[in-house]
């Protein structure tokens, strides 16, 4: 399957090729924003080949020597901070190719705002005094507009990214060992914000728990970088105090992430309950 690229009825760029599927968005002078979408466009189908050519060390758990490749790189170096708890340099996969588009969409252009949303993982840009309004889905099981964060151009925040667990395949966003039903990171940039995601995401948990049914990830998806690890495969119904002690799990992790200045802020869902670490979350609109 080759890379694709299409300008939308809404003037959004669509970009696919076999499983990155990204919409990037620009603001700004027409020019400059047609000049933005076709150095995203160009720079779109090598993405794929590049990151295929190094999966099998991108797939190996941390610490690990560090790749070739720019993106391969910026996954690794994102997720360095959490070698300890196993994970490998695909937990930053979806949030590091976002990055590497934006960096070539708005390379020598003048655009007010920009971003790419990489199935949920998105990196902008922000000039000087603008803002982005960022909506939060934190149940796909469920999806509603559940809180609206104000990006700022003075943050330094440039990436902000979401993790959740896949429920029998269906309701949440990817693997998980943990059984928050999505955590919603603010970095950075992407890749941060995507690995950081996955670590808080894994640490919402009650270990050995009944309610937790898991099985081997390579059950599900033989080619998956976790192997025969277990990962929550369903979810029986929990009373609110194990909610919330699942979810104090992951806010203190999230806790120490914000005051080693590796995020910016988390929202942690589960089964309608919600947690929250770092001043950029403080400030969410309800919908």
């Amino acid at each position: 399957m080759s890379a694709t690229a299409h300008l939308l009825p809404d003037a959004r760029l669509h970009l696919n090729h076999g499983p990155i599927d990204c919409l990037c968005q620009a603001w700004g002078e027409p020019a400059e924003v047609t000049r933005a979408y076709h150095q995203a466009a160009s720079a779109f189908p090598a993405i794929l080949p590049t990151l295929l050519a190094e999966r099998p060390h991108l797939a190996t758990p941390l610490p690990s020597p560090e790749p070739q490749g720019t993106i391969a790189r910026a996954m690794h170096r994102a997720c360095a901070p959490f070698a300890a708890t196993a994970i490998t340099p695909m937990a930053a996969v979806a949030g590091a190719v976002a990055d590497h588009l934006l960096a070539a969409m708005t390379a020598g252009r003048r655009l007010d705002r920009a971003c790419i949303n990489n199935g949920g993982d998105i990196a902008y840009h922000l000039a000087p005094g603008q803002t982005l309004r960022a909506g939060l889905v934190t149940d796909l099981a469920a999806p509603a507009l559940d809180a609206i964060s104000i990006l700022h151009a003075h943050h330094p925040w440039r990436g902000l990214a979401t993790s959740g667990r896949a429920c029998k395949g269906q309701g949440g966003r990817s693997f998980s060992f943990g059984i928050a039903d999505s955590v919603t990171v603010l970095a950075r940039t992407a890749a941060q914000a995507d690995a950081a995601a996955t670590r808080i995401c894994n640490a919402t948990d009650l270990p050995g728990h009944p309610a937790i049914i898991r099985r081997p990830a390579s059950d599900i998806d033989p080619d998956t970088d976790l192997h025969d690890r277990l990962i929550t495969w369903d979810l029986l119904p929990l009373p609110r105090h194990d909610i919330i002690a699942a979810l104090d799990a992951g806010r203190r992790v999230a806790d120490a992430l914000v005051q080693a200045c590796l995020i910016g802020g988390a929202v942690l869902a589960l089964r309608g309950h919600f947690a929250a670490s770092g001043p950029p979350f403080a400030q969410l609109e309800a919908r």
